[in-house]
């Protein structure tokens, strides 16, 4: 297998594209990079250096829709006839079925009016949006968590990860040292993955992420290989340290909602994380919210016209979130 870094400077940094079979006559890559001309340079030079022409690739596989993961496969697929695979809940959006984006700009409309995004925010959060780095829709044949897929290197079994995508995949594999997962950005070295803003079809995304925390931390992986910068070498500490992470900003959450409440998802970006810019504009108070609403999933806030109001102002927090933090 072999790791090609690209420089991203729109989100997390450093995507990582992985090559199964290198120097065969049948590679599978999971994950393209974004849709620019200097990544697709980085990707090609990168390809090479592996013993790849584009021509060549026979499988591309998909972590999710986000443009710096599945950017370039129909441009690599118009070069190279590779089949392109895509979780089933993902898979309309990569392919650009217009159903799928109405309804996506829909839902997204609906929540940054609940959240109470200002006018100029919004425009500018727009105006980034309409800048779309998804590239050439592919043709996406769909899949369901279990699907097994082989390269030239082994078998890939999908798995399905939801919370920062509705149909984040991750790739499971026998490695040198026991199972290991392509976790794509259900798990990332430096950063927490958003949940709330980056797809806003998700219900319930907090709980929906905790449940793919969990199952990280039970599957009990030798290695992580995430979408973006290096391996991750104790995937079930990472993933604890990631639910630690949100249970301490569930109570900063209640902190505001002390302060300030009752709140909008806003608000309480805007006193979490301060002024925003670009995709961040989207992501604060997508946080936000999808804290607010993990709290009134377990009756500790409400939604009312104001904003957010707390039923309870001293929850028990490990009720809330996995017992799986040693």
């Amino acid at each position: 297998m072999e790791r090609i870094t690209l420089e991203n400077t729109v989100f997390e940094g450093l995507n990582d594209v992985y090559v199964f079979g290198a120097g065969s006559d049948a590679p599978t890559l999971i994950d393209t990079g974004v849709a620019m001309p200097e990544t697709r340079e980085q990707l090609e030079d990168g390809l090479a250096d592996a013993g790849v022409a584009i021509a060549d690739i026979e499988q591309i596989l998909l972590t999710h829709w986000h443009g710096d993961h599945a950017g370039l496969a129909g441009e690599l697929q118009e070069e190279s006839g590779a089949t392109v695979r895509a979780h089933a809940a993902d898979a309309p959006l990569i392919g650009g079925e217009e159903d799928a984006w109405e309804t996506m700009d829909e839902r997204q409309r609906d929540l940054l009016d609940e959240w109470g995004m200002p006018a100029d925010p919004r425009a500018e959060l727009l105006g980034f949006l309409d800048g779309s780095l998804q590239g050439t829709p592919p043709t996406v044949e769909p899949f369901e968590d279990g699907a097994r897929f082989d390269t030239p290197e082994g078998t890939l079994e999908a798995l399905h990860l939801p919370g920062h995508a509705a149909g984040l995949a991750g790739f499971a594999f026998d490695g040198t040292d026991g199972r290991e997962l392509f976790s794509g950005d259900a798990l990332l070295p430096h950063y927490t993955p958003n949940v709330g803003g980056a797809d806003v079809r998700v219900e319930r995304p907090l709980a929906n992420y905790l449940d793919t925390l969990a199952a990280i931390v039970d599957a009990g992986f030798a290695r992580a290989w995430p979408g973006h910068r290096d391996p991750i070498d104790d995937p079930a500490g990472r993933a604890r340290e990631i639910i630690v992470h949100h249970r301490e900003r569930t109570g900063n959450v209640l902190d505001v909602l002390r302060e300030h409440g009752p709140a909008s998802a806003w608000t309480v970006s805007e006193h979490l994380f301060g002024d925003l810019s670009a995709i961040h504009i989207l992501h604060g108070p997508g946080e936000a919210y999808a804290h607010l609403e993990h709290l009134s999933a377990h009756d500790v806030t409400e939604r009312t016209d104001d904003g957010y109001r707390l039923l309870d102002s001293d929850p028990d927090l490990d009720e809330l979130f996995p017992a799986v933090v040693e």
